[in-house]
């Protein structure tokens, strides 16, 4: 069966595939798209075999909250060369993955793998989309936070976003709420609060400490003492709402937040990069 230029652009448009490769898998189905389709699947399964252990550190991370502001996801899709996640196909691969698990709720990574758009599961399509650019594509990382006040924040780039989570909701939180996520972004906090930090984080930092004291010839009977100060100073700098607050550093997160109402806190955040 001859193979025309519109064939190809047809299977084109419904795979997003290259058109070379949309020729060979019709010439090779005889001109059934069905069967293209497949042969173009099979494609990115072999691509997808060959980039196995490739490192994929480029792509985009898009951080979304629906229109309630009580539900907010996060997702991560990987490939290997920034070139590839500027793409413009690409670009819109990764909003179609983060619209349809907001349209659904989807909870985990697993589901949202496991989720069909189209009639193929998000899996499968990482699997095509690898098939298409020759590059090792993943979804590594998905989160979501429902609260009675979500925030979402995507920095310049999409190389990191993150979603936070807070005790009450109401219109005069949004701002503050969205402050907060950016927050998160830029000071990379550890933890909500203190009582967050794992013990062996905290026995880690202790004993870190206590080397460093001795290193500096305090006293012995000085040394836990000191210890427990340095400690406290990294819950400062590593907990959010110990921070302080970056438009005015002379209050934490915590006092910034209760200029909004006294009972409001964040509860939860996740913050999301490339490559960490």
């Amino acid at each position: 069966m001859a193979i025309t230029a519109a064939d190809v652009n047809k299977l084109r448009q419904m795979t997003g595939s290259g058109m070379m490769d949309c020729k060979v898998a019709l010439v090779e189905a005889d001109g059934d798209f069905d069967l293209a389709i497949d042969i173009l699947r099979k494609k990115g399964q072999k691509v997808a075999a060959k980039r196995a252990d490739r490192a994929s550190n480029q792509g985009r991370v898009v951080a979304k909250l629906n229109a309630e502001h009580n539900f907010a996801a996060i997702v991560v899709v990987s490939c290997e060369t920034d070139f590839v996640a500027k793409n413009s196909d690409f670009v819109a691969f990764a909003d179609t993955i983060i619209n349809a698990a907001m349209a659904n709720k989807i909870k985990t990574r697993e589901e949202l793998l496991a989720h069909k758009i189209d009639g193929i599961t998000v899996e499968e399509m990482l699997i095509e989309m690898t098939g298409k650019t020759g590059e090792k594509t993943e979804m590594p990382a998905y989160e979501v936070i429902e609260a009675p006040c979500v925030s979402a924040y995507n920095h310049n780039g999409n190389m990191l976003a993150t979603i936070a989570g807070f005790t009450l909701g109401g219109e005069n939180v949004y701002e503050p709420a969205h402050n907060v996520a950016m927050q998160i972004a830029a000071m990379n906090p550890l933890a909500v609060d203190s009582k967050q930090i794992p013990q062996a984080t905290i026995d880690h930092e202790l004993e870190l400490a206590r080397e460093m004291t001795r290193q500096e010839g305090k006293p012995e009977n000085m040394i836990e003492k000191i210890a427990e100060g340095k400690l406290n100073k990294f819950f400062k700098e590593n907990t959010l709402l110990s921070q302080e607050f970056i438009r005015d550093n002379k209050v934490t997160v915590a006092d910034y937040l209760k200029q909004t109402d006294a009972n409001l806190t964040c509860c939860c955040f996740y913050r999301l990069q490339l490559g960490a």
